[in-house]
């Protein structure tokens, strides 16, 4: 199925394969976006041994949090699902900054 919003149908004219598909386009986007934003954490961590700044910096994650409640409302998803797989996130890549440093 496309993955222009153009050509979507309505879930009562698609059938539970062609459902199942798309939660499959969407999982692989998933999946995409953290590598992205994984690649990019890493970046930072490499910025921040260089200039020999903490791994933490719980202002930002702070600024983190509050944007991914907000991004949860404006799409009306439960804000706090959306912050906990944030944290995950945000303690993922920390863990990891730790590791290599």
């Amino acid at each position: 199925m496309a993955n222009n919003d153009t050509d979507r149908r309505y879930p009562d004219e698609m059938s539970l394969d062609e459902l199942r598909e798309e939660i499959e386009s969407i999982d692989r986007e998933l999946v995409e976006l953290i590598a992205r934003r994984t690649y990019v954490a890493d970046t930072i961590a490499a910025v921040k041994a260089d200039r020999d700044l903490p791994t933490t910096d719980e202002r930002q994650e702070q600024r983190v949090m509050d944007r991914a409640g907000a991004n949860a409302e404006q799409f009306d998803v439960d804000a706090n699902l959306v912050k906990a797989i944030f944290r995950l996130l945000i303690e993922l890549n920390k863990v990891e900054q730790r590791e290599n440093r």
